[in-house]
């Protein structure tokens, strides 16, 4: 593409110039030298007559590297060698001229000779300017801004230095446009020089995005994209491979400073974190893998000759295509796998020079004689290939050697099997697609030390689903910690800057990267514990049965009739209810097991209780009786007794009725006694209901407590008194210690300590009261004696 863009270039300026023939021809240039005294541009100063003109020579003229005579010159300024000369003043005499010194640069050779061609092919066209001849003046600046600036000024005065001979100056064709420079920095300067004279440049290599104001830049022109294009295109190729962490490098010159400017411009925009220091702090420190190098070919050299000799650690390189397509660059062959944007090329004949003699001379370590003849072929295609050959006569021996060198400018650079490096056409870049498909990748790409695995560079690692982003004091947005998401919060994305909380049924998993349903907890009877006190509850029921049983064969004996029997099978009626009803504790809860567990649980435990302060208001009374002029058990006989059982039973249905009706317990989802997992229980609905239902069954126990207290030294031997003291003591010990327990209990314990405190009582009654008698019953039938049991305080 260099040829074409040169031939459309040159093109444009010379439609330029037949639009504005007259201004050119008879303005700036022309007029510079018709009048008098010329300004001082190339440090000549001229003063002209009618019939002849005297040049006085100020300073020192340069010698173009390639010229030709015309009717109007196209001038011309490349870094064909790589360094000036550089010579310390004493200031005592005058300079000499800065020399070129160093290797002579390839591509720039090949750039000139892309000019020529271009021009030569437009004096062959009878088309394009017929009748006109150009000419051209190439000189070599040595890549150095001084000498750019001494060949700016020289060709801005229109002197032709080949035909300067003493006092006269011979004019070839006025200079009407300059083709050059190839560096940003060089083309400025030159353009602030040529730009008052209404001088075109045109550029085939400058590419900082400064050069595109046209108030500070009006008569500059190139054939090349700004670097903004190249920036962008080098973000999003950044992007594509997931390099969110990289190193940057640049020319300390218009070129490096501004394309760099341009570029962390666009990786801002693509998220990109730029690690931007010191060469050394990059090369050796950093933990950055890919380094993009936005520099001149030149100056890129120098440091990766003292990366030859120093290496640092493995680094991928993307490129500008400023050094990156340079086939000077492809010696450093431990730059193999850098990636970077070419253009494409054509195909350029070229013929012989001194400045070839020069380059073939210093490429090949040879020396040709004079009577051999140098051609040159640029096939500067897709994959560009150089075909050197030259022609010697039959009887002479070449000197130097013939050999073909293909280098193809595109992309990637790859290893061939020989193991020299090779540009490689890997893909393309097109801004003008759909945002997203710009950048096209159609081949496999080799990586830094041959690999194929794209390389990583990142700064921190992705922080994977279930932790979020904390970035670290001081650093790129690109350098954060990864913390894990905290309780009963999630993160279902990578790199997540926040985490979320799960709706409140749902918890985290154990990578908190999902929500699951809450487990579900309630005391069920496939647990444990739940068989257990449901083993335990069904135990005591049938031990109730069987003392019942125990009871109703011996219903006839003393020790059962004494102390009112029917209390006896009442109580044991009740306290089987009461070990059943704990079974309504167990199992999820419902509407109707919510109201059946602690009404059935306060009007059981009534009825036990009242039983129980029957008997021992009938022990009581029986005692009275006894006295002399004392008939009292006419007053408590068994009406009276039935009574004060339901009497005191109906209180307790009343109070559970109404807080059925008012306020009954429901089944709920406990989701705040702890986070994970829900837990099923019962509400209270009114907690007054709950507590009135269990206040009263404490305080009959209370009052049946006293009385049996009060009952305990009366003479007999078999006084129910004590027994009854003992089980009240024990009910009265596990309900107060119960409400504690209840109260701080969470979840399904909760009601395990209600069920425990049901079956420990109803345990305690049993044991204490029927126990005795049962084991006189069964083992000791010698005391079911009426006169025993009458015997006052012996045994």
């Amino acid at each position: 593409m260099e040829i074409s863009a040169l031939f459309i270039g040159l093109i444009l300026l010379l439609g330029l110039f037949e639009l504005n023939s007259a201004l050119v021809l008879n303005g700036s240039v022309d007029g510079v030298l018709s009048s008098g005294l010329t300004k001082d541009r190339t440090g000549v100063g001229v003063s002209t007559e009618a019939s002849s003109v005297k040049c006085e020579l100020q300073g020192t003229i340069r010698l173009p590297a390639f010229s030709m005579d015309g009717d109007y010159v196209i001038g011309g300024v490349l870094s064909l060698h790589h360094y000036a000369h550089i010579v310390k003043h004493n200031y005592t005499t005058m300079p000499d001229s800065l020399r070129c010194s160093g290797s002579i640069d390839t591509r720039e050779l090949r750039f000139s000779r892309a000019m020529i061609f271009a021009i030569e092919e437009i004096n062959n066209s009878t088309e394009l300017l017929p009748g006109i001849k150009l000419g051209y003046q190439i000189y070599d600046s040595c890549a150095s801004v001084p000498v750019a600036v001494h060949v700016a000024f020289q060709l801005s005065g229109g002197l032709d230095p080949v035909f300067y001979s003493g006092d006269n100056c011979s004019q070839s064709g006025k200079v009407m446009a300059i083709v050059g420079e190839s560096g940003s920095t060089p083309s400025i300067s030159m353009s602030r020089i040529i730009g008052p004279f209404n001088i075109p440049q045109v550029s085939y290599f400058a590419t900082c995005a400064c050069l595109s104001d046209k108030q500070q830049y009006p008569s500059f022109f190139r054939t090349i994209p700004s670097d903004q294009f190249q920036a962008d295109a080098l973000a999003k190729l950044v992007k594509h491979f997931g390099w969110t962490w990289i190193g940057a490098i640049r020319s300390d010159s218009d070129y490096g400073n501004n394309g760099m400017a341009s570029f962390l411009d666009a990786a801002h925009k693509e998220g990109i974190c730029i690690f931007l220091k010191q060469c050394t702090i990059i090369l050796y420190r950093s933990t950055a893998m890919v380094i993009v190098a936005f520099t001149s070919s030149g100056d890129l050299r120098i440091l990766l000759e003292e990366l030859s000799l120093k290496p640092s650690p493995p680094r991928q390189w993307i490129g500008s295509e400023s050094w990156v397509t340079d086939p000077a660059m492809l010696r450093f062959t431990f730059c193999a796998g850098a990636v970077g944007f070419g253009i494409e090329r054509s195909v350029i004949p070229v013929a012989a020079s001194p400045v070839f003699t020069e380059f073939w001379e210093d490429a090949f370590n040879c020396r040709l004689e004079k009577s051999e003849n140098v051609w040159l072929i640029l096939n500067i295609k897709d994959s560009c290939s150089w075909v050197l050959s030259k022609q010697v006569s039959p009887n002479k021996t070449p000197h130097c050697p013939f050999f073909l060198i293909n280098v193809i400018l595109h992309f990637n650079w790859q290893k061939s099997e020989s193991g020299s490096i090779e540009l490689v056409a890997v893909g393309h870049y097109d801004a003008s697609l759909p945002v997203g498909q710009e950048l096209r990748i159609n081949r496999n790409l080799t990586w830094v030390e041959g690999g194929t695995q794209v390389p990583v560079s990142l700064c921190t690692d992705n922080c994977p689903p279930g932790s979020r982003k904390v970035l670290q004091k001081g650093k790129p947005i690109c350098c954060f910690d990864c913390l894990p998401c905290p309780e009963g919060e999630i993160s279902n994305a990578t790199d997540s800057p926040d985490c979320f909380p799960c709706p409140k049924e749902l918890w985290p998993n154990a990578k908190r990267d999902t929500c699951l349903p809450k487990p579900v907890e309630f005391l069920s009877f496939n647990e444990a514990l739940g068989i257990i006190l449901a083993a335990f509850s069904v135990g005591g029921a049938c031990l109730a049965i069987i003392t019942a049983a125990v009871f109703h064969h011996h219903r006839t004996s003393p020790i059962v009739r004494a102390n009112n029997s029917e209390l006896s099978f009442l109580l044991l009626f009740s306290l089987t209810l009461c070990f059943l009803c704990s079974l309504t504790f167990i199992g999820a809860p419902s509407e109707w097991s919510c109201m059946l567990r602690h009404t059935a649980f306060g009007i059981t435990f009534v009825l036990c209780i009242s039983c129980v302060l029957g008997k021992t208001i009938v022990v009581l009374m029986a005692f009275k009786a006894t006295l002399p002029g004392r008939n009292v058990m006419k007053w408590f006989g068994p009406p009276q007794q039935r009574m004060t059982v339901v009497s005191f039973t109906f209180i307790q249905v009343i109070i559970c009725t109404l807080w059925l009706v008012l306020s009954p317990p429901f089944p709920r989802k406990n989701l705040t006694t702890y986070k994970e997992r829900i837990i099923l229980e019962c509400a209270l609905g009114s907690a007054i209901g709950f507590w009135a239902v269990l206040g009263y069954i404490g305080l009959l126990a209370v009052f049946c407590f006293v009385l049996a207290v009060l009952a305990r030294k009366l003479p007999d031997n078999f006084n129910e008194a004590k027994l009854i003291t003992f089980s009240m003591l024990i009910f009265c010990a596990v309900w107060v210690t119960f409400i504690p327990a209840y109260v701080s209990s969470p979840g399904k314990f909760t009601v395990a300590v209600e069920i425990f405190a049901i079956l420990a009582s109803s345990f305690g009654l049993i044991f204490c009261i029927f126990a005795p008698k049962c084991f006189i019953i069964l083992f000791k039938p010698e005391k079911n004696t009426k006169k025993y049991l009458m015997d006052k305080g012996k045994s």
